[in-house]
């Protein structure tokens, strides 16, 4: 797909978003053995709901079709939010994030590295990250791939909770 229908879609997907109260947080057009065109939205404050995605969802699908703005056939649409760990691209997602735990994964001399932190500064040219008591300034051209990471209150990586131990009556 060219960057130019791209940006069509994501103007019309911005205006309905908008529409809704929402914001376009990424798009992206996956080809393979299915078409998918999938677009995440997001909401302040406390993020999308199910039934933003469907009316943005419903709403999209409507535009698309009657303008045929995809060439081509059949495509999936999916509307969905970023979710807790989101892919960070461009400068005001880093914005948004700012307080953050994030994984960093940069361009360093002659090997990559990869840092978890919180995410403390989005400037015009970097980012900061804070590792421990370290501050990693990264240019944006240096960034390979970053996303947010979910921490849960005792400061480890989100996933299944554990499941309490039993203690024995004697």
């Amino acid at each position: 797909m060219s960057s130019g229908l791209v940006e069509k879609i994501k103007l019309i997907a911005g205006e309905i978003a908008t529409r809704e109260g929402c914001l376009v947080y990424d798009l992206e057009f996956l080809e393979g053995g299915s078409r998918t065109l999938r677009l995440y939205i997001d909401k302040d404050p406390d993020g999308a709901s199910l039934e933003d995605c469907v009316n943005v969802s419903r709403a999209l699908n409507l535009a698309l079709d009657v303008d045929d703005v995809i060439p081509g056939g059949r495509y999936d649409l999916e509307v969905s939010t970023p979710g807790l760990e989101r892919k960070l691209s461009e400068k005001w997602q880093y914005v948004r994030a700012v307080g953050r735990w994030v994984q960093v994964k940069f361009e360093s001399g002659e090997k990559n590295q990869t840092i978890k932190g919180e995410l403390s500064q989005a400037l015009d040219d970097k980012i900061v990250v804070l590792d421990g008591e370290k501050s990693i300034e990264i240019p944006y051209g240096s960034v390979l791939k970053a996303k947010t990471i979910f921490k849960d209150l005792k400061g480890q990586k989100g996933g299944k909770p554990k499941a309490p131990t039993k203690k024995k009556k004697r």
